[in-house]
């Protein structure tokens, strides 16, 4: 397994304003293997990068050293194949497609993908749908982006967010994968996002060959709401029966680092550490 940080957790990450280079260079610098990129609709990676500045950006990744272990990007929270209004579907139809595009770019094989949500947990505002209307437009939206996926052999890599859909139950995330028959649709595995739900090695031995990429992020089950996300090793995580499952699926690509937010000060240190935490968890040091 490899050892990847996401790009959100460096100082400006979010906000997409942090020089790629540099997080490359810090990501190196700090022992990190591979850095997962992140998609805005405006800064440094967005949905209007060009071909030429991907493959720029993957020399600059080769020169520093660290691979480009996959992309994600925080618009499925603004907008979605689950959305009521036909034209934010028409817009995430459009969006998916672009990200799939500069992923080939990029040269990666996997997508962390968001197909819908109930309701957005942190955005009280946000409109809350039945989960069954979520669920048909999740299939129909997916299956309107998949000859895309697949012509640019990159995985829409499904992840297990708090957005009450496919969040609770392994059985039924690994029912709605199956369902479309193709390699391009598979599991973006996040260990802390399950916790507060269920056991995240179990998830891993239901989930087995499915799971195209994993987040590493731990979480306090006492605290029981966004605040029980913490550092590595500092939450309830069992961490040795998660690198077992792993293991017993012979999962070897990559587990990424998605600590957010940043440190209010020194962010970096943030960073340093769950590299270390990760050292420890591979049985590296």
């Amino acid at each position: 397994m490899k050892k990847s940080i996401s790009y959100w957790a460096f100082p400006g990450g979010l906000e997409g304003s942090m020089d790629i280079g540099e997080a490359f260079r810090l990501a190196r610098e700090m022992g990190f293997e591979a850095m997962e990129l992140c998609i805005g609709e405006t800064g440094a990676l967005s949905l209007k990068t060009t071909k030429k500045e991907c493959m720029a950006i993957r020399g600059i990744a080769e020169k520093a050293g660290v691979e480009i272990s996959s992309i994600c990007s925080g618009v499925f929270w603004s907008y979605n194949f689950g959305c009521n209004a036909k034209s934010d579907r028409d817009k995430t139809e459009k969006a998916v497609k672009q990200m799939l595009q500069i992923g080939n770019w990029l040269g990666v094989d996997a997508m962390l993908y968001i197909p819908a949500a109930v309701d957005v947990f942190f955005n009280p505002a946000a409109e809350v749908i039945p989960y069954d209307v979520v669920r048909q437009r999740a299939i129909e939206g997916t299956k309107k982006v998949l000859k895309t996926a697949e012509k640019m052999k990159v995985s829409l890599a499904v992840e297990n967010v708090w957005n009450k859909f496919l969040s609770m139950s392994p059985i039924e995330m690994r029912d709605f994968v199956d369902s479309f028959g193709s390699p391009c649709v598979g599991c973006y595995f996040d260990v802390g996002n399950v916790l507060a739900f269920g056991y995240p090695e179990q998830w891993i031995r239901i989930l087995g060959s499915r799971i195209r990429r994993v987040h590493f992020k731990d979480f306090k089950k006492a605290v029981a709401d966004v605040n029980g996300f913490c550092d590595l090793l500092e939450g309830d995580v069992n961490w040795p029966e998660v690198v077992k499952a792993l293991r017993e699926i012979k999962y070897s690509s990559y587990c990424t680092a998605e600590m957010i937010p940043c440190y209010a000060h020194y962010p970096l240190v943030r960073v340093a550490n769950t590299s270390r935490a990760m050292d420890a968890i591979f049985g590296r040091m």
